[in-house]
């Protein structure tokens, strides 16, 4: 017999499971012969992309293959227990590659911007490179729905226009797609879920980490669910609904 721990470790796997495969479904995120490349990080919604896209493999249909890849950015303040992930991967079955990066140092005064910048550039780069020789036509981000609705108020407020991180890209530069399966899936679920699971955390995190507007932003739609409760379900559907009655001329 389950214990009640086990009971509530498997409903909310199951939540997490129906809404990674409902945006599957909606946005054609998957397809037979698929080879993915999971960017797994460390964190709490890597571990959980892998998790979900490790046992999806196992799934006759659509008959899809994973890889895990991890890079470590040399000059980087934070750490992560390689020997954890390697171990994470091998309990789900799911091959992991370990890809080590660098880039050059710039002034402290630009720490916030440019490292941050630099950083998730040359991540990605090695990402890209990793897919090319392993023969991955995609590349699966743990970006949850948190992470689009941060992503689309940054835009409105420091970029004057309405975009966000969409589910589905299509390079424009190689045959890659980047698919975010996550997407569905609100942050505190996925927070509930590792502490659940026993997700181990990071040995150390970004030095810049709490300073970036995207934390900033994050505590601004923190501080909009106080207002509404549902400002999430609301910010997603405006996304999908925008009804310009109105255009102003510019100023």
């Amino acid at each position: 017999m389950k214990t009640p721990e086990q009971i509530a470790l498997s409903r909310q796997y199951k939540h997490l499971s129906r809404r990674f495969h409902l945006a599957c479904a909606n946005y054609g995120l998957l397809a037979d012969g698929d080879h993915v490349l999971i960017g797994l990080s460390g964190g709490k919604d890597s571990l959980a992309l892998t998790e979900l896209l490790g046992k999806q493999a196992k799934i006759y249909k659509p008959a899809i293959r994973v890889t895990a890849v991890y890079v470590s950015v040399e000059n980087i303040g934070y750490e992560t227990d390689i020997a954890y992930l390697q171990a994470y991967c091998d309990t789900l079955g799911v091959p992991f590659v370990h890809k080590t990066t660098r880039y050059a140092e710039l002034p402290a005064e630009h720490r916030n911007k440019n490292h941050c910048f630099l950083c998730s550039w040359y991540r990605r780069k090695a990402l890209f490179d990793a897919a090319k020789d392993l023969g991955c036509n995609k590349i699966a981000f743990g970006h949850h729905r948190d992470d689009i609705l941060e992503t689309l108020l940054m835009n409105m407020v420091f970029g004057g226009n309405i975009s966000t991180m969409p589910p589905m890209l299509q390079l424009d530069k190689m045959p890659l797609q980047i698919i975010r399966p996550l997407c569905l899936i609100d942050e505190s679920d996925i927070k509930q879920y590792a502490v659940m699971a026993g997700y181990r955390q990071q040995i150390k995190t970004c030095p810049f980490e709490y300073e970036s507007t995207r934390t900033q932003t994050k505590n601004i739609l923190a501080e909009l669910s106080k207002l509404n409760l549902e400002v999430r379900d609301s910010l997603w559907a405006a996304m999908t609904n925008i009804k310009l009655n109105y255009l102003p001329q510019k100023i």
